[in-house]
């Protein structure tokens, strides 16, 4: 009997050891990844591969509970390997991306066809050697109580469906490379002109953690504007944040950037937290600006969604509409708690749509949510609190 960690972050018994397929082109990294999976309770290396076209050959024969996948492998890469085992069998693959853009936005990609999860893989020393040991065992225990075929189905329509609207708006679509720098402006055909200035005394927050960037496309594909200020943390490391800033501006109509020191919040922009800095909002004179800072982690995370939403409402009180999605843990809890106190209004995601039901479900269990969403209706759910937030900030 052993324990494997469920979609809802709960520990729970299993019957049998979580069994693990390595797949890394590079035989030190291999090496590592193996000797701590079998160093680890519940869990069995049942075979490695040095690329993607090995991985396929021992496939049926190694009968995985979970894949960790390589991005970058010479003969057959990450995707391709990825796809490939996804077409033969549902099983939740955790792709183990280097600490680079291309790392990131190829991680990115592979959340977008099916992968439950990404290791973000340091590149030097005792910090890989750290998170294999800790981190990769936690993320394998989480993969293994997934449910692989309604989260590939959930990403293939999405594909689908925001392919067919970046054909309508003549974009490129998600997934695709840009041809030139991550914008860092007003992207193509948007405009922040004629906006009801009670948006600006309003704000959305939005915390969210594992199986994020799919669930963050879904939802700024289908919002529109007007919208008030957004900010959001997505727990990732440092340089996986840009590029997920460009691929979701890339298929909103609303502006999406990395947040930056000194940032104004302004109606019809998103800002996302950098990856490993905790991002706050502060009134400095008339605006409301973006403050970064790299102090400890907080309720586990950095950046972390407590200490964004607490800082929110410090800067906008009961014009605050939180929003706490799909991630493992409680990050956020006690900052929802804080939206309701100010007399904001908190929305939180659902089980059935999210891929883990942890963060929501604490703030949920807890009290500290007023209304749960399916993924599919978030926009709506969000503009229909957004009016109510501006109807009552104008009265005021």
């Amino acid at each position: 009997m052993v324990v494997i960690l469920a979609r809802d972050g709960r520990l729970v018994m299993a019957a049998e050891e979580i069994r693990v397929l390595v797949v890394d082109d590079s035989a030190v990294i291999r090496s590592l990844i193996a000797d701590n999976i079998a160093a680890t309770p519940g869990m069995k290396v049942v075979g490695t591969a040095e690329d993607g076209q090995k991985a396929l050959e021992i496939l049926e024969a190694a009968r995985p509970d979970v894949i960790t996948l390589d991005v970058q492998m010479p003969r057959m890469d990450g995707l391709a390997t990825l796809d490939a085992i996804l077409a033969r069998r549902s099983i939740p693959v955790i792709m183990v991306s280097s600490l680079t853009r291309l790392g990131a936005e190829t991680a990115l990609d592979a959340l977008d066809r099916g992968a439950v999860d990404y290791l973000a893989k340091p590149d030097y020393g005792e910090k890989t050697r750290t998170a294999l040991r800790d981190e990769l065992p936690r993320k394998i225990r989480m993969a293994a109580g997934c449910d692989v075929q309604r989260i590939v189905a959930i990403r293939r329509e999405q594909r689908k469906r925001i392919a067919q609207r970046a054909a309508q708006r003549g974009t490129t679509p998600l997934g695709e490379k840009p041809s030139g720098p991550i914008p860092a402006e007003v992207g193509p055909g948007k405009s922040h002109a004629s906006l009801p200035p009670e948006l600006a005394e309003t704000c959305i927050a939005i915390g969210i953690s594992t199986g994020g960037p799919p669930a963050l496309a879904h939802l700024f594909e289908a919002i529109r504007p007007p919208m008030p200020p957004i900010v959001v943390v997505q727990h990732m490391p440092p340089s996986f944040t840009k590029p997920l800033a460009w691929r979701l501006d890339s298929l909103s109509d609303l502006t999406i950037n990395e947040a930056a020191a000194g940032d104004i919040l302004l109606p019809n922009q998103v800002l996302i937290a950098p990856g490993g800095k905790h991002l706050q909002v502060r009134r400095m004179g008339s605006a409301v600006r973006a403050v970064i800072t790299d102090g400890p982690v907080v309720s586990g995370h950095k950046p972390s969604v407590d200490v964004m939403m607490k800082s929110v409402v410090a800067a906008f009180g009961s014009g605050c509409l939180g929003v706490i999605m799909t991630g493992m843990g409680r990050d956020g809890a006690d900052g929802c708690q804080a939206i309701r106190a100010a007399g904001g209004f908190v929305i939180g995601q659902d089980e059935a749509t999210s891929d883990v039901y942890g963060m929501n479900k604490v703030a949920f269990v807890e009290g500290n949510v007023d209304r749960q969403f399916a993924l599919n209706e978030a926009a709506a759910v969000i503009a229909h609190h957004v009016r109510r937030l501006r109807a009552a900030t104008a009265a005021v």
